[in-house]
C-alpha cells in the first residue's frame, strides 16, 4: 500500500462510505481558513503527545496545506504502529482544485 492517497481515491473512499478517520495536522489558523468535514485536527507539532487519541486499529487519512507535514505526519504514525495511515498527495489544496473548489484556497 502506498503512504500516500490521491484526492480523488480518497473521494471515492468516502463516497462509498468507508470508515476513514480524516486527520487535520495543519495549525489551527489553517483549520480555520478551511478544512475537510469532520475532520479530527492534531497539529503536527501536537501529534507525539496526542497520537493516543486516534485508534491505531482504524484506517487514517491525515492531511496538510500541499502534503509534506501530513507525510511526515503519517511516518510519525505508523512508527506508533499504525498499520493503515495514508496522506493526502497534494494536501487540501489539490482537493480544492481537483474535488471541492467551495474550499478556500491559500
Amino acid at each position: 500500500m502506498s503512504v500516500e492517497i490521491e484526492a480523488s481515491e480518497l473521494k471515492r473512499a468516502l463516497d462509498a462510505g468507508e470508515e476513514l478517520v480524516i486527520v487535520d495536522v495543519r495549525e489551527g489558523w489553517e483549520h480555520a481558513l478551511a478544512h475537510l468535514p469532520d475532520a479530527v485536527h492534531i497539529p503536527l507539532g501536537e501529534l507525539g503527545k496526542r497520537h493516543s487519541e486516534l485508534n491505531p486499529e482504524r484506517a487514517h487519512v491525515l492531511y496538510c496545506h500541499h502534503g509534506v507535514r501530513s507525510m511526515r505526519a503519517a511516518m510519525a504514525l505508523a512508527q506508533q504502529g499504525f498499520a493503515n495511515v495514508r496522506s493526502l498527495r497534494g494536501g487540501i489544496d489539490r482537493w480544492s482544485l481537483e474535488i471541492d473548489p467551495s474550499i478556500p484556497r491559500y
